[in-house]
This record gives C-alpha cells, sequence and structure tokens, in this order.
C-alpha cells in the first residue's frame, strides 16, 4: 500500500518543479507547508549533509538541471545580481546555491544579523515537519520495522502531507506548527566552502541585509 501511494501519487503531488514554481515558492519558501522534494536516507549512519550529497537532488542542483532561474536583483539592490539558493542549517556545507548560517559564537552584528534572517526563512521549513509528525503519529516513536519498508512509509506519509495540504489549502490549527525534536539529526558539519565565490556570495548577502534589504525586527537577534 505505502508503495502504491507513492508511485500512484507522487507525479501529482510532488511534480518536478518548473521556472513558474520555484518563481511561486521563492518568497517563502511553500507557504503552504508543502513538501517540494524528498530524499529518503539512512540516518543512522550519515549525517544530513552527506545525504544531501548523495541525493538525487543535490547532483541536479549542481549540474544546473533543476530548472533554477538565474542570478537575478534583490529589490532595491544597487545592480548587484544574487543567486537562488537553498536555505539550509549548521548541517549543510556552503555552497553557490546552499546558504547556511555562520559558526561560533562570538560573531559580528553582520553575522548575527544574517544568522537570524536565515533562521526567519527556515520557519516554513520547520513548520512543515512539525505538521508532519503530528498529523501522521508514527514519526512520535520509533519504527519497529525493516529499513526498506521504514522508507515506504516515510514516503508514504511525505506524498499524504502534500495531498492534504493541498486538499485543505491554508486551514490550520496551532498545534498542527508545532516541531517535533524528534525528527532532529544533531550532526553538525564543519563551516567548509566549497570555494572563494560560495562565501563572497554570502558575504553579498550580508552588505544587502545590512543595506537595502534590511528591516527593523533584524536586531532582535542582537537583543537576545
Amino acid at each position: 500500500m505505502c508503495k502504491a501511494i507513492w508511485t500512484n501519487l507522487r507525479i501529482t503531488y510532488m511534480p518536478v518543479p518548473k521556472q513558474e514554481d520555484w518563481l511561486k515558492i521563492e518568497p517563502v519558501c511553500d507557504a503552504n507547508y508543502c513538501f517540494i522534494a524528498v530524499d529518503i536516507g539512512d540516518y543512522g549512519k550519515n549525517s544530513d549533509s552527506s545525504i544531501f550529497k548523495n541525493s538525487t537532488f543535490y547532483r541536479k542542483l549542481f549540474k544546473k538541471e533543476l530548472n533554477i532561474l538565474e542570478n537575478t536583483l534583490l529589490p532595491q539592490s544597487n545592480g548587484s545580481k544574487f543567486p537562488f539558493v537553498i536555505v539550509g542549517d549548521e548541517a549543510f556545507g556552503l555552497s553557490q546555491n546552499v546558504m547556511r548560517p555562520y559558526g561560533g559564537r562570538h560573531l559580528s552584528t553582520k553575522k548575527k544579523v544574517f544568522n537570524y534572517r536565515l533562521s526567519r526563512a527556515r520557519r516554513f521549513i520547520e513548520f512543515t515537519f512539525g505538521i508532519l509528525s503530528n498529523k501522521w503519529r508514527i514519526f512520535h516513536r520509533p519504527l519497529n520495522v525493516s529499513e526498506e519498508f521504514a522508507y515506504d512509509i516515510i514516503k508514504a506519509c511525505v506524498i499524504l502531507h502534500n495531498f492534504v495540504r493541498i486538499r485543505d489549502g491554508n486551514t490550520l490549527e496551532f498545534e498542527d506548527t508545532l516541531f517535533y525534536e524528534g525528527l532532529l539529526d544533531e550532526d553538525r558539519s564543519p563551516d567548509n566552502t566549497s570555494g572563494k565565490a560560495a562565501t563572497n556570495i554570502r558575504d553579498d548577502f550580508i552588505d544587502y541585509f545590512m543595506g537595502a534589504g534590511g528591516v527593523p525586527w533584524q536586531y532582535e537577534s542582537i537583543k537576545k
């Protein structure tokens, strides 16, 4: 049954995004809390970063095969174009199309602002996992099944999650957004980069957030 759900519903409820689809989710991730792509990895042995690097999504991302648009201007920017990037946490490596926060505790004001802006952008993703785990309560306990069956269960639940979100629209109870910590992988990779260009891109985002793209609430992180 789980395999049938994934096979028959995936094309409809998790299609490969086109350029117009990326433009729709670009301002606020997926505002309806749907999954755009998933890769079910062996979380018992690998970190989030290694699972991501071994995924089909990663390979297509770095081969420019995901229909992502070319670099574009940000609102009120001074003419510099920025790439479309995927928002990640500390577990992911920095690259031209993947932004992660700065590591360490003693950060400058600029870096703290960048990390806060990045964390705000990640909230939709975190809420999505919360909705998934609270809707499908099987994720509140270990899956006492074979690895292959566990993968099928997760894929079926993800597709059913998208089906329900699309069917119900923006109807959402507060309890559904509570993030369930059991889904987190605690491993964290070092703050490595895949080249000077990735570091420069992150620095450019900092300059934008501190200038034309600045907002008053971004300093909330500095006050805490």
